[in-house]
This record gives structure tokens, C-alpha cells and sequence, in this order.
């Protein structure tokens, strides 16, 4: 994938409003450029996505799963989903983030993804469901793919 190299690339679902309002919130933070975006119904994610054995249903509907890959298109290519992902993600930023995120890993992974999976549950209810994918500024626009 291009312009991808040593950054993650975040999965999410592209017409959550959660979701989107998350994103800016990273990007907002993301100082040293560490993550890439990309909704979950691009087209682009096809092989990544089969390789993992995954769909894009993971991250849209009901599931409401984020995902990141890391080390794309290397031996060590992995597959993070809900509250792993989000403290991957939490440790590329600056500081205080990488802290936080440590703080956040010690609670067990199923209590973590419980929390994950309440807010998932709610998160049209409370922030809505777009029409679209919001169009990034042409300042974001490179952050995408």
C-alpha cells in the first residue's frame, strides 16, 4: 500500500460518527506522523483484509471494530482489533499518550474490550451515522488512503 512504510494503518468505519470524530482527534495529535487512515469500505483493503481473514464487515455495522495493521506487507505484518488497536495507536503519539496507553494495558484485555465493545454497541445511537465518508481536508488528504 502506498505511502504506508513503517506507520500503522487504522481501519474504521467511515460513516460512524464515533468513528470519524475519533480519527480527527488522532490526527489532531499525531505530531510525527505515525498513522495512516482508511475507511473500512475501500476497496483498497481487499487482500490485507482476506490475508487476516478478515471482511470489511468487521468494522462497520453492529461489530463496529476497528482494526490496525502493522508492518504492512512484511513477514511481520499483524492484525490488531478494539482496544488493542486503540492503545497501538495511543502509543505513536506523543507524550502523554504512550503512558496512558501503558496505564490502559494493564487492565485485562476482556475487560478493555467490554468497555470497547459497550461503546461500539451505542455509538450510532449517541453520535449518528453519516451519509458519507467525510472528505478530508487537503491538508489530511496525504494522512489517507
Amino acid at each position: 500500500m502506498e505511502n504506508i512504510g513503517d506507520r500503522l494503518l487504522v481501519i474504521y468505519d467511515g460513516v460512524c460518527g464515533f468513528c470519524n470524530l475519533s480519527v480527527r482527534w488522532f490526527l489532531a495529535r499525531d505530531r510525527d506522523d505515525r498513522l495512516r487512515f482508511v475507511a473500512s469500505d475501500s476497496p483498497k483493503l481487499a487482500d490485507l483484509l482476506a490475508r487476516h481473514g478478515l471482511n470489511a464487515a468487521i468494522a462497520t455495522g453492529n461489530s463496529g471494530t476497528i482494526l490496525v495493521a502493522q508492518a504492512l506487507e512484511t513477514p511481520a505484518e499483524t492484525m490488531l482489533i478494539r482496544s488493542d488497536a486503540v492503545l497501538a495507536m495511543l502509543r505513536q503519539l506523543p507524550r502523554p499518550w504512550p503512558a496512558f496507553a501503558a496505564l490502559l494495558r494493564i487492565i485485562p484485555r476482556a475487560l478493555r474490550d467490554l468497555g470497547y465493545r459497550l461503546v461500539a454497541h451505542w455509538r450510532y445511537r449517541i453520535w449518528g451515522r453519516l451519509d458519507a465518508c467525510p472528505i478530508p481536508t487537503a491538508a489530511e488528504r496525504a494522512r489517507f488512503l
